[in-house]
């Protein structure tokens, strides 16, 4: 079995790596700073993304993306990882479930979304309805050409910096199992549709700089027109189009942990305690081999299940590995990272702290690690009437 990267792989890694290193990672300490991007940071750095090839990497390239595929873009995405969140999901990879668009929705959503003309958020998650999508109680009713949207959405990222937003919400119920389902829509809403308001979110502990907002529909008409697929249908949809987003957190994972590791390798070389570097004690080099054989565990979890994706034969219990494993690993790493660090490593002069806050929220947003374990045992179980 070959693990080399063959030339475009490698030369997709060194694009990337090149552009995080000159325009990320110098504007991550003034966006911990000031808690957001600055509105001409947010344009230059989606011009120059654009200008090396970058946005859109993940859509065909018959749409104008990149074309690039799951093991490419599980490349990418682990360099991005590297980077504050803030500014690394601004050299945007459209939703995916964009390419579900269908006549007319094409020309005003998704072909400008792969230009970089507009920019997509996605909505599904509710205060009553996390995990469990199915309870969601945002409802679209049909009125006439119309669909009447009532209801809130909350967590939903970057919405206070998209055009659009691609919305899940219930129409109808229908019996599963002897108990009443909801049955999901997905629809495109433009952010500035009368009867729909964008409220910030509360603040979080981690990617500051990166921000979720709520979604709050009161008569919100939006037209047929705008409805994504078939009606009822949405959550075969989501299924269909967003399983490889867990791919996308365990890559940026990877690319996170490596970063850490490299920092807390060369702190523990050059800092001395009596009288060698702390490295050479078994307490802070064993905690180092830990970290490295973790996160190379998870690398090559993530990568396989990309490569399944790519050759059609990825699971839902593929990605949900990757996603656990990759993200219970990073907080591992930073928690270990923060101890060798020492009192400094809670201090804000060093990015540690900052690595180990941002660390926690992968484990719960894209599905909980609770979630992610459910599907695996169930992928176990099911083929044995379990």
């Amino acid at each position: 079995m070959d693990f080399e990267l063959d030339d475009e792989q490698k030369a997709v890694v060194d694009t990337v790596r090149t552009f995080v290193s000159r325009e990320l990672h110098p504007h991550e300490e003034e966006v911990e700073r000031l808690g957001d991007v600055p509105a001409e940071l947010v344009r230059h750095i989606r011009q120059r993304a654009i200008g090396a090839g970058l946005h859109a990497a993940n859509m065909p390239e018959d749409l104008g993306g990149g074309g690039l595929d799951a093991v490419c873009m599980a490349l990418a995405e682990r360099e991005l990882g590297k980077a504050s969140y803030a500014l690394q999901w601004l050299v945007a990879r459209p939703s995916n479930i964009l390419q579900a668009c269908e006549g007319e929705q094409r020309d005003r959503y998704l072909i400008p979304a792969v230009r970089g003309q507009r920019y997509d958020c996605l909505a599904m998650t509710e205060p009553g309805a996390g995990s469990d999508v199915r309870s969601m109680t945002t409802r679209a009713v049909r009125n006439g050409d119309d669909y009447v949207i009532d209801g809130t959405k909350h967590f939903i990222s970057h919405a206070d910096k998209s055009d659009f937003v691609i919305l899940f919400a219930s129409t109808g119920t229908e019996e599963e199992r002897g108990r009443k389902i909801n049955l999901i829509t997905g629809f495109l809403v433009d952010l500035d549709s009368p009867g729909l308001t964008v409220v910030p979110g509360p603040d979080s502990v981690s990617h500051r700089g990166y921000h979720h907002s709520e979604l709050v529909f009161e008569g919100c008409r939006v037209p047929a027109a705008n409805r994504l697929g078939e009606e009822g249908r949405g959550f075969d949809l989501m299924g269909e189009w967003l399983g490889a987003s867990r791919l996308t957190v365990a890559a940026t994972c990877v690319g996170r942990a490596r970063r850490v590791l490299e920092l807390t390798t060369r702190w523990a070389a050059d800092r001395h305690q009596f009288g060698q570097a702390i490295g050479k004690f078994q307490g802070v080099g064993f905690q180092l081999a830990d970290m490295v054989t973790e996160l190379e565990a998870a690398e090559l979890l993530t990568l396989r299940a990309a490569w399944k994706l790519d050759h059609g034969t990825m699971t839902d219990q593929d990605a949900a590995m990757a996603k656990v494993f990759a993200s219970e690993m990073l907080g591992r790493i930073t928690d270990r990272a923060l101890q060798i660090h020492g009192g400094m490593g809670l201090m804000t002069e060093l990015p540690i702290e900052r690595f180990w806050r941002d660390a926690r929220v992968e484990r719960i947003w894209d599905g909980t690690s609770e979630v992610q374990r459910h599907i695996i045992s169930r992928s176990l179980l099911r083929p044995l009437g379990g």
